[in-house]
């Protein structure tokens, strides 16, 4: 039986996608860490959709990856269809996403924390946060008392006084048929951390002997399907499908219908959802002129009998969500084991957080995942592995960890939730990182892994791995640049390519430039011994092949990210008094003032401030400066 100890150095409350993530990095950077988790059963539970990846989302994976996280590895291990998307566009949106068998993953990821050193994991319900002097030093459970810590890393997801509604009736809990989790948030609240409220939801699971396969299209992975992390050998997994239906006009005469019970509709939900993944009753009141939207039936595991109808997000009552189900085509005489259902939870704007995501007012105490303001998987993990490893480096009084937005899209992700705090759940987007074409999620390893190996997160082998690439790359490119082949050795390659012949000699780096000349075209140029390692390494050919196409734009966005850290990480004050500057509009003075943004970079980036705002603060800050020297 587990005997609790009365002392931590970190604790982590909740057991999800962010609270795994941040007792794993913590307890592997060497603090001793208490996982607290209201079911020891439901740790790293898919609430929602069977799937890891996506849009934008993949990036994060492969950078959690990158820092040593666990997610890319344990959905290579338990997944059961994987696709890239974006193909068809450039690569900078290329997103690998896949299908999880959702008990295996969750079982996998359990059985790590499980059997990670300095890692304790208690099944208990935390009821207070307990601060001295502004400073976070214990934690109160239900069961086990009080807990004492250094630090704390809230990751309670839509636990937080969650509310579940199906249609005009509601009940309190995080989950369908999960208890709530009461008194965090007032404790919190009692400090001076704001709270709001948040709404989100989720579709119906039906019974797979009760679709019509027939009638629907089979949407298969990837043939040669990529792995999300840089550590995964040997990749061959399962390539299960999905089914892809469609609603129709009667669907929506149908679920019109059930409006006047719909809690969204009726006043009985206050919190915000996220725009950009509506419930079904919200797309046909919003988007009335279109006739369809598309379906995709989701296996929740291999051999699954219970089906994940995404794109059917609804609280609606449960007869109108039958009704409507079977109005789709394949899905007539759909039978629905658990229904679809929305959920309000409590969730702390993040402009109170520091760029460590540890709160700008209370000591030590760190929050992550959905309590931000976030939605999703991917989202939630990154949040909680750099809440974790910050979290340490303050308890060992060491520098914290910081991504910009030019780093990776994490650094994106904490930017935009503390100087844009979203009234609405923050969903990652490739449109929202303006260096994405250095962020692409096959470089991540170089963009990172020297962090992860810093803090001892990524093994050094891993970590050497890496920086042979790199090493590789820039010798591959230095020698295409530094070699011209004569038009009698090159122009066969270029006809057989579809290319014009050349006159006089072409220069390598210019030659594969070209649309239609691939790397594997040239390698008969190149050096054997470098030719071989090239081939040997995965992903290599690639990732040579996008440096030398996209060197032009590579190096537009270079010269922008220098241009700009000029002034991106000029320290504000956070004790600054910005309603006595007279000399910025009322707005930004307001904003600023609300947000205490930590550089000026971060105010810069802040609704309402604008470029001339930002030069009325440089030149108070230089007069500042010039004032202290005098």
């Amino acid at each position: 039986m587990f005997h609790v100890k009365r002392s931590y150095d970190n604790i982590v409350i909740g057991g999800g996608h962010a609270g795994l993530e941040a007792s794993l990095a913590s307890s592997r950077m060497g603090a001793n860490t208490l996982l607290v988790t209201m079911d020891i059963s439901a740790i790293s539970r898919m609430s929602c959709n069977p799937a890891i990846g996506g849009l934008a989302k993949g990036h994060l994976v492969a950078e959690i990856d990158a820092l040593g996280g666990e997610m890319a590895r344990v959905i290579d291990k338990t997944g059961i269809q994987f696709r890239m998307l974006n193909r068809s566009r450039g690569r900078a949106v290329w997103s690998p996403r896949a299908q999880a068998d959702k008990i295996k993953y969750s079982f996998e990821m359990r059985s790590r924390v499980e059997n990670q050193d300095n890692l304790d994991i208690l099944e208990d319900t935390v009821i207070k946060i307990i601060t001295e002097k502004d400073r976070v030093v214990a934690i109160l459970t239900q069961n086990h008392g009080e807990i004492s810590c250094l630090s704390a890393i809230v990751t309670a997801g839509t636990f937080l006084n969650g509310l579940i509604h199906i249609g005009l009736e509601h009940k309190k809990g995080g989950r369908l048929d999960e208890e709530s989790a009461v008194g965090i948030t007032q404790s919190l609240n009692s400090v001076g951390i704001i709270s709001g409220r948040l709404k989100t939801g989720t579709p119906p699971r039906i019974h797979f002997d009760s679709i019509n396969i027939e009638h629907t299209t089979p949407q298969y992975g990837d043939a040669q399907p990529v792995p999300f992390s840089f550590q995964t050998k040997n990749f061959a997994p399962k390539n299960i499908p999905c089914y892809i239906t469609h609603t129709n006009q009667v669907t929506h005469d149908i679920l019109f219908s059930g409006l006047d019970r719909s809690p969204l509709y009726s006043g009985k939900i206050r919190g915000v959802g996220p725009r950009y993944c509506p419930s079904i009753e919200d797309k046909i009141v919003r988007f009335r002129n279109r006739s369809s939207h598309q379906i995709f039936l989701e296996p929740e595991w291999e051999g699954a009998c219970q089906y994940y109808v995404n794109g059917f997000s609804t609280s609606l009552p449960i007869d109108i969500q039958r009704k409507g189900l079977r109005s789709i085509p394949g899905l007539e005489e759909a039978e629905i084991i658990k229904p679809g259902y929305a959920i309000e939870y409590d969730f702390f704007s993040s402009y109170q957080l520091k760029r460590t995501l540890e709160t700008k007012t209370i000591s030590g105490l760190y929050l992550a995942g959905q309590v931000n303001g976030t939605s999703g998987y991917e989202e939630a993990a990154a949040l909680g592995l750099m809440a974790g490893i910050n979290a340490v480096l303050k308890i060992h009084s060491e520098q914290p960890f910081i991504l910009s937005r030019s780093d990776a899209y994490i650094g994106v992700l904490i930017d935009d939730l503390i100087t844009k705090s979203p009234a609405e759940p923050y969903r990652m987007f490739t449109s929202s990182a303006e260096y994405r074409l250095l962020l692409r999620f096959d470089n991540a390893d170089q963009r990172l892994s020297h962090y992860g190996q810093r803090y001892g997160l990524v093994p050094s082998e891993q970590f050497l791995k890496t920086r042979q690439k790199t090493d590789t790359i820039r010798t591959t490119i230095d020698f295409l640049r530094a070699t011209t082949i004569g038009p009698a050795e090159i122009n066969p390659t270029l006809h057989r390519c579809g290319e014009n012949a050349v006159g006089s000699g072409l220069n390598l780096f210019k030659a594969l430039c070209r649309p239609n000349i691939h790397l594997e075209d040239l390698l008969q140029f190149l050096p054997s011994s470098l030719s071989n390692v090239i081939v040997s390494i995965d992903g290599l050919v690639n990732l040579v092949e996008i440096d030398v196409k996209y060197h032009g734009y590579i190096k537009r966005q270079s010269i922008q990210i220098k241009s700009q850290a000029r002034h991106e990480n000029t320290l504000l004050s956070p004790d600054f008094d910005y309603l006595k500057i007279n000399s910025i509009t009322k707005e930004a003075r307001e904003k600023l003032n609300q947000i205490k943004p930590e550089t000026i970079g971060q105010a810069s980036r802040i609704s309402g401030v604008s470029p001339s705002d930002i030069t009325a603060l440089l030149i108070l800050l230089k007069k500042q400066v010039v004032s202290r020297e005098t």
